[in-house]
């Protein structure tokens, strides 16, 4: 075992994802989390500071003396923290606060994209002086897609056929923005690339398909995602080439030319054509949730090694290995998720729950006055596993789900259903 102590900044399904992984680490001996929640609880130690702020975790991480931060979600990084931690020389996963505009600014992400030639979505800027109806006309034969240009959570996006109902979203994200982006609709169907990289080189992990509807069938409200699974069929050999030739290897040419590279993991949400030409919807900073979930486990190389090496440019010495198995993940959600989940309901059969191959990631979760592990958020958990085929890993997922019990839940029975 080695020596190691790192810090994972965060507290969802990703962040207790990394913390598994990281505990198996032979160069790790310590693992912090902050804030954490039930299942980080159980394999690191959880520290809740006073507030969010970067200064807190600043003064955690010289208390803690650790090694590595990585940071989870992306609102710490648009906050400048990767940049406190370089000011004071601690190694952080994740990129600083200008870069961390990537996924903080569509219009920074669509600029990047325009100076470097990165495939993606016609686009206008619309402001209070602008003429809506003439851009709404301007892509007229597709739903319109509707972006503000602020980190939204997940709820920063409308796409819509109804012209009344992205007018009014235009008008009211101007309102509160000063701005925002409609974009021309892409057909096609969506994967997830993320890359690793530094300012040394990149590494491509094995491309994921997620599920953001709340139903079966790809129906219902739009939610932060209800299962994932890797590898994805829709990225081929051919399309995976044309992704890393057209977007990512322009993105890096790029990123690694700055004062302080890109460090961190970019995440290319993708949208594949029927002709297998991969566009970029959005970039994000950090690891998506849940595909983190699913595609951590298919590193076979140390992942210390790795967030360790693309936080120091020591990517390029670095040879990651991959397995060949197949991960799927589906979510369980809270009564009224995604728009009014109820929280503090206990869940049971958690102690009880193990098929070989599976396990869980706590999202959600926390403790009440007696022990018991209750749900704190909408997406409570997620069920993965592992397997030979994407329907042994679908089957194993789902047999774990089924002993597990919170009162009004709810998960989708088809995730992969595209695949399988």
């Amino acid at each position: 075992m080695g020596d190691k102590s790192v810090l994972v900044i965060g507290g969802g399904g990703r962040e207790h994802s990394l913390c598994l992984e990281l505990n198996k680490s032979q160069n790790v001996s310590k693992v912090h989390c902050s804030p954490g929640n039930a299942g980080t609880a159980m394999i690191a130690t959880n520290h809740q500071l006073s507030n969010s702020e970067v200064q807190s975790v600043v003064s955690l991480v010289k208390k803690l003396e650790v090694d590595l931060v990585v940071v989870g979600p992306e609102a710490p990084l648009c906050d400048g923290l990767a940049d406190e931690l370089n000011n004071i020389g601690v190694p952080c996963f994740g990129p600083t606060k200008e870069l961390a505009n990537l996924e903080g600014s569509k219009l920074y992400a669509k600029e990047i994209m325009s100076k470097v030639g990165v495939p993606t979505a016609g686009y206008h800027i619309l402001s209070e002086d602008s003429d809506i109806d003439l851009a709404l006309d301007d892509f007229s034969d597709n739903p319109w897609v509707v972006k503000r240009d602020v980190l939204a959570g997940g709820k920063g996006v409308v796409v819509t056929s109804n012209r009344e109902e992205a007018k009014d979203f235009i008008q009211s994200s101007i309102l509160s923005d000063g701005k925002v982006l409609l974009e021309e609709f892409l057909p096609g169907e969506e994967a997830s690339m993320l890359v690793v990289m530094d300012g040394s080189d990149f590494v491509c992990l094995p491309a994921s398909q997620d599920h953001k509807r709340a139903y079966d069938g790809d129906m219902g409200p739009n939610t932060g995602g209800m299962g994932a699974y890797c590898p994805a069929p829709v990225v081929t050999d051919e399309v995976k080439s044309k992704a890393v030739s057209r977007i990512v290897k322009p993105m890096h040419d790029y990123l690694s030319s700055l004062d302080i590279p890109y460090r961190g993991v970019l995440y290319v949400g993708l949208m594949i054509t029927e002709s297998g030409d991969p566009n970029v919807v959005e970039f994000n900073v950090r690891f998506g949730d849940p595909e983190c979930q699913i595609t951590l486990p298919l590193i076979e190389s140390d992942i210390f090694e790795l967030l360790h090496a693309a936080s120091t440019d020591k990517l390029s010495s670095l040879e990651v290995k991959f397995s060949n198995m197949h991960t799927l993940t589906v979510v369980l959600a809270a009564e009224g998720y995604p728009a009014n989940p109820i929280k503090g309901r206990k869940i049971s059969g958690l102690q009880d729950s193990k098929v070989e191959g599976s396990w869980i990631n706590h999202a959600g979760t926390g403790l009440n006055q007696n022990g018991d592990i209750i749900s704190t958020g909408g997406r409570v958990l997620s069920c993965s596993a592992i397997g030979e085929s994407l329907n042994d890993a679908a089957q194993l997922a789902y047999q774990l789900l089924e002993m597990i019990e919170l009162e009004g839940s709810h998960y989708r029975t088809d995730i992969g259903f595209r695949a399988l």
